[in-house]
């Protein structure tokens, strides 16, 4: 089935709508993860994102991502001016990543104080986008929900814990996925809602022994 957004494309600052609109978004994803905009990022370019990104704006459109540009700005221009005026370092490097990836794939390594993230995304055209990876862990997000990112230990009664805290403040699961490197050791949860999660919500699952960490990503498609 074709969509009106496949014919006509996001509304965006061009040229491309997946080397601009889909990196824009990559980037505010990575920023969403580690709670604001970083002030080191090291993006490795894969792909046709390595071969003609420069010259299709993918640089400035992820440097926008990361301070919060949504992908219309007309500030996406000047996104790396204003990141060097913001204090970002922030670094590009051309890129071949190991496995099977999309041609327009970045992965995005930021530092915030004491915190880190590192995602792997790929831009699929029209402006969406597949978040494939979170600090090493397999993950499937497409920006279209709200979404919760939860590292938590691996044991038994863990989704049930989180589900239960969001039912009980009325946010309805629309996907949910676990991954693990191993059991017993760390999994990886992530949550796509209708709605965002109320504080009380997040303060709830926060409370749950096994939970290491907490991310909320609003929606960006």
């Amino acid at each position: 089935m074709v969509s009106l957004l496949d014919i006509i494309g996001p509304v965006m600052v061009g040229p491309s709508s997946s080397h601009t609109a889909g990196a824009c978004r990559l980037g505010l994803i990575a920023r969403a993860l580690l709670g604001g905009t970083p002030e080191q990022a090291r993006i490795e370019l894969h792909g046709s994102f390595a071969r003609t990104g420069t010259g299709h704006g993918t640089d400035r459109a992820i440097a926008a991502g990361l301070l919060g540009y949504a992908p219309d700005d007309e500030r996406i221009r000047e996104s790396l001016e204003a990141a060097a005026a913001a204090g970002m370092e922030i670094t590009f490097e051309n890129t071949k990543l190991r496995g099977e990836h999309h041609p327009n794939t970045t992965r995005i390594t930021i530092k915030r104080g004491g915190q880190s993230a590192a995602m792997v995304g790929s831009s699929l055209g029209a402006g969406r986008i597949m978040v494939t990876a979170i600090d090493g862990f397999p993950v499937e997000i497409t920006g279209a929900y709200a979404t919760l990112v939860v590292v938590a230990h691996d044991e038994p009664g863990i989704v049930a814990s989180v589900a239960t805290a969001l039912a009980e403040m009325s946010v309805n699961l629309a996907t949910m996925r676990v991954s693990r490197r191993q059991k017993g050791g760390d999994a990886i949860h992530v949550y796509e809602l209708d709605s965002p999660p109320s504080d009380a919500a997040l303060a709830r699952i926060r409370q749950i022994a096994a939970v290491k960490t907490l991310r909320v990503v609003e929606r960006v498609a």
